[in-house]
């Protein structure tokens, strides 16, 4: 693996500490455009859509830049590069399904979180608005969370974090965990956390498993894409309520997918995947 054309960098806190120096630079830059506006031009572009999609790309880029070029290139020599690589058919046939599995999983376990009270009431009002604003324009929302969010959080989190984390000989199985927590942790409400916890394992075992990292930004966009779809149709992100039936099906239908095809996927599939 010497020859390698990918860069075998290790992730540290140095690392998460550079990450976050690109997140905010990326963050501080944008708010200055939008400063720039009001004065020139009072037009608060903080309210636009296109602006919103404008800086979450503002501040992933710079990130992942930060990454490339103070830890990256200085340790490896080499630039920032990953394996983007399409797979069989097959593969796809066996972790679509397994995916979907967990996303029923995860469905039920959240909805166990409450949505009233006098903490998770508030928060979830304040959540369930800013989702709202969100979701103004379907079109900037597909953009967003159908297709960036993926890319460039499968780029972070499973290519830098995870990647990172098992080139500096942390186990695989305990990076994929701490790459997802890290994933969901970032969503910054309960609801959100827990699928993105469970989410994010599966997207880490596809990556550890395969090496390419198209097949997490994929499957992301899959799940990204059936929760837009759920809240355009059903004005709530919720299986159960679009099929009519108990979330407690939900469950039993996820955990009978999730497990077969997790079997056929890491057991029964020998195919051998690597980085050259």
């Amino acid at each position: 693996m010497e020859n390698s054309r990918y860069p075998k960098f290790t992730f540290t806190w140095i690392g998460g500490l550079v990450l976050l120096a690109g997140l905010f630079l990326g963050t501080i830059a944008t708010s200055f455009i939008n400063v720039f506006s009001m004065f020139v031009f009072k037009t608060n572009l903080q309210y636009k859509d296109w602006f919103f999609m404008f800086a979450n790309a503002a501040g992933f880029l710079t990130a992942i830049a930060f990454f490339d070029f103070f830890v990256v290139r200085p340790t490896t020599k080499k630039k920032l590069n990953f394996n983007f690589s399409p797979t069989n058919f097959y593969t796809y046939l066996l972790i679509f399904p397994m995916m979907l599995g967990m996303m029923f999983i995860g469905e039920f376990v959240t909805s166990q979180i409450p949505i009233t009270g006098p903490f998770f009431g508030k928060y979830y009002d304040f959540f369930t608005k800013l989702m709202e604003q969100l979701t103004d324009d379907p079109v900037i929302m597909i953009i967003t969370a159908v297709i960036m969010a993926p890319i460039f959080e499968e780029i972070i989190f499973r290519g830098i974090i995870q990647k990172g984390l098992i080139n500096n000989g942390m186990q695989p199985w305990k990076a994929i965990v701490f790459a997802s927590i890290i994933f969901g942790m970032v969503h910054a409400n309960p609801w959100q956390f827990v699928g993105a916890v469970l989410l994010g394992c599966v997207l880490g075992l596809v990556y550890y498993k395969t090496k390419s990292l198209l097949l997490p930004m994929l499957l992301h966009g899959f799940n990204n894409l059936c929760s837009a779809i759920l809240i355009f149709y059903t004005k709530n992100e919720s299986f159960s309520e679009a099929f009519k039936v108990s979330e407690w099906i939900i469950l039993g239908i996820g955990i009978v997918l999730f497990s077969l095809f997790y079997y056929l996927f890491i057991k029964k599939y020998k195919v051998h995947y690597s980085e050259i």
